[in-house]
């Protein structure tokens, strides 16, 4: 195949498969409490099911990358694919809340391996003076999937029924397995070296059993009990992974990197403000619907309102960034977007749609600031040698930090909903929630301030193009 058909075919299936997983991931926020009513539970339980799906993400991501080199891009791409379309299928087909969130989790493990792996193929795929062309592709679902997401989860629910909104993902999914078999070499590392398989355990069952234990407190599914010590079993196993991370020679998580002052402002500090930020797509549409009483489709006309101020702050971040520095946007900004997070809690019935879309847009106006600094900071001061096993940890980090965000909103909305003692949920029972929520994104400033006045310094005077 030529290469200029090569390096438009390459990244056109990747971004087709990505933008799959994007939309897929914001498509279900819309249509929980519908979900909630078929699964005869309270649309608060189904927070599981978010955070399952994250988890999936989270605790495959360390290994995708040795996994590619083991067993070839393709391959494993393809797989990835295939797993998802499963999944899909398999939350088409559930008639209760637990094989839902199972089948759930295998989305995400497919998701896991879809996203990393098909920067890997690009990577591999095309030449280096086309690289940067490659990576607009991938842009675009980055971009596309929180706006569409939302919009077509509404309309399918509110006028069809929420199980069509797995089927989307089938013809994408076959297409790009075809495709991929078509167009897409298998190449592999002929000896990628040894995987630190007890750390993957270690970390892959902390993980898990963490966050579920937590998302399970005050619900339906399991007794108090049981969800505690699962959050117990979970600390413990990652209490475990540090003591086997320093015995190691390459561990799964490598630990050292936190040191790096950059790396760990964006990465802790990033993480605290993405578990305000993780919330709130769960959280919003609860709010529009069981709070506002809205239809599906219009709380997902209103809550893709936050993808279009993303959109936009993004052909301005560059310029701020180059501006004021990291350190000084990162402070200011985390408390902008904690202030925006927050007033989605004063929405009350018979607030201006008008007033709605834009507290939600600037909702994602400031967040998408945060995002673009945390991530053009990330490998500052890390060594390009050291760049992939830094991404493993931070994607690990920033993936549980997601799905802590969905339970700590759950659990603070369940005990204002209990306090207040309504027989079902209200719209006045949701400002604490946001409230909480937000304060997360205040919390991030601490760890930035920290910072040197010029960290990053190089990279954001560069930004400006």
């Amino acid at each position: 195949m030529p290469l200029a058909i090569k390096a438009f075919i390459a990244p056109l299936i990747v971004a087709c498969a990505m933008f799959m997983e994007s939309v897929d991931a914001n498509v279900i926020v819309t249509a929980i409490p519908e979900m909630a009513r078929a699964f005869g539970r309270d649309p608060v339980t189904l927070k599981i099911a978010v955070t399952s799906y994250v988890l999936g993400l989270g605790v495959f991501i360390p290994i995708c990358g040795w996994v590619a080199d083991r067993f070839g891009a393709r391959t494993v791409f393809r797989t990835a694919i295939g797993i998802f379309v499963v999944g899909s299928l398999l939350c088409a087909a559930s008639t209760s809340l637990m094989p839902f969130t199972i089948a759930r989790f295998i989305q995400g493990v497919g998701g896991a391996m879809m996203v990393p792996v098909g920067r890997i193929i690009i990577f591999r795929s095309v030449r280096r003076s086309e690289f940067i062309r490659a990576m607009n592709y991938l842009s675009v679902p980055a971009m596309l999937g929180p706006a569409a997401g939302p919009l077509l989860g509404g309309f399918i629910t509110t006028y069809l029924h929420w199980r069509l909104i797995f089927f989307i993902n089938i013809p994408i999914g076959l297409a790009g397995i075809y495709l991929t078999n078509k167009y897409i070499g298998n190449a592999r590392e002929p000896h990628p070296g040894p995987l630190d398989w007890f750390g993957f355990f270690l970390s892959a069952s902390g993980g898990t059993l963490f966050l579920l234990g937590l998302s399970l407190l005050g619900g339906e599914l399991t007794s108090d009990r049981t969800a505690a010590i699962m959050t117990l079993a979970g600390i413990v196993l990652f209490g475990v992974y540090l003591l086997h991370s320093r015995r190691v020679k390459i561990p799964l998580l490598d630990l050292k990197f936190l040191r790096v002052p950059t790396f760990q402002a964006s990465v802790m500090g990033g993480s605290l403000f993405r578990i305000g930020l993780g919330a709130v797509p769960f959280l919003l549409p609860l709010a529009l619907q069981e709070g506002l009483g809205m239809t599906a489709f219009k709380s997902g006309s209103i809550t893709c309102a936050s993808a279009f101020g993303g959109m936009f702050m993004r052909s301005l971040a560059s310029r701020v960034l180059h501006r004021f520095g990291f350190r000084q946007t990162l402070m200011v900004n985390a408390a902008l977007s904690g202030i925006a997070i927050a007033a989605c809690g004063l929405f009350y019935p018979g607030t201006p749609t008008w007033v709605i879309w834009t507290i939600v847009l600037l909702g994602g106006f400031f967040p998408a600031l945060q995002f673009t600094s945390l991530n053009s900071m990330t490998y500052a001061e890390i060594e390009s040698r050291d760049v992939g096993r830094a991404t493993s940890l931070g994607s690990f980090i920033q993936q549980v930090s997601l799905g802590l965000g969905v339970t700590v909103a759950g659990l603070a909305l369940q005990i204002s909903h209990e306090v207040q003692g309504h027989a079902r949920i209200v719209w006045s029972d949701f400002w604490p929630a946001f409230l909480v929520v937000g304060f997360f994104s205040f919390l991030s400033i601490p760890v930035t301030a920290r910072l040197a006045r010029d960290a990053g310094h190089e990279i954001s005077r560069g930004t400006r193009g």
